[in-house]
């Protein structure tokens, strides 16, 4: 489990596909110095086990599922990626629960100014939008972060520059494909429902609990 705290940016040195799956080779100085083979390593929010070890690198085993959901099977050579090992219990939850499990891939709408703050824009597909709600958390990328405003298949988020910093968000360029998790708490709250909604939430199924 991550938080969806960025705690580095590494670097893609080389991808060896083997069949349906690939080795994966993320350089970042320092990053891995207390990390384990077997450690699960959130890379753009994809949760991957660390390999192999050495000084600066650590290699990874990606999966056909995670290159089929994901990014990772576009990067290229020298691609910036986001770095999150995963949770202690003794840490602060700084983000929100963000479990490595990418939902699907969404695209680099644009940005603008907003006094001190960027405002970017972002297009996600259905299955992720029917789990967004503004002021309710998304992780794009592996970054945890608040949807400002939402409208249909376009969503607004808010950037501090600080975010902007140490995240591969201001990286991207126009169209950009991104790593997209929903809010885990929304996926229970729908399965948990689902037997007391019947046909799924309507407006006649709030009008017959009584909402106008």
């Amino acid at each position: 489990m991550f938080t969806g705290i960025i705690q580095a940016i590494g670097e893609m040195a080389r991808m060896t596909v083997a069949g349906p799956s690939a080795e994966l080779t993320i350089k970042s100085a320092g990053f891995w110095d207390d990390v384990k083979q077997g450690d699960s390593i959130a890379v753009d929010g994809v949760c991957l086990t660390a390999k192999r070890l050495t000084g600066a690198t650590c290699m990874f085993d990606v999966s056909k599922e995670s290159l089929d959901r994901s990014i990772i099977g576009g990067y290229r050579k020298g691609a910036k990626v986001n770095l999150e090992k995963a949770l202690r219990p003794i840490d602060r939850l700084g983000g929100h629960i963000v479990q490595g499990h990418v939902d699907g891939v969404g695209r680099y709408a644009g940005k603008k100014k907003a006094g001190e703050y960027v405002e970017m824009e972002f297009m996600i597909p259905p299955n992720v939008s029917r789990y967004s709600v503004e002021k309710g958390s998304i992780a794009i990328n592996g970054i945890s972060l608040t949807i400002a405003k939402i409208k249909g298949n376009r969503i607004k988020i808010a950037l501090i520059p600080h975010t902007l910093k140490v995240t591969n968000l201001s990286a991207l360029t126009a169209s950009s494909p991104v790593n997209l998790e929903c809010d885990i708490i929304a996926k229970y709250a729908e399965k948990l429902l689902a037997p007391s909604m019947g046909g799924g939430m309507d407006s006649s199924f709030l009008k017959g609990k009584g909402f106008n």
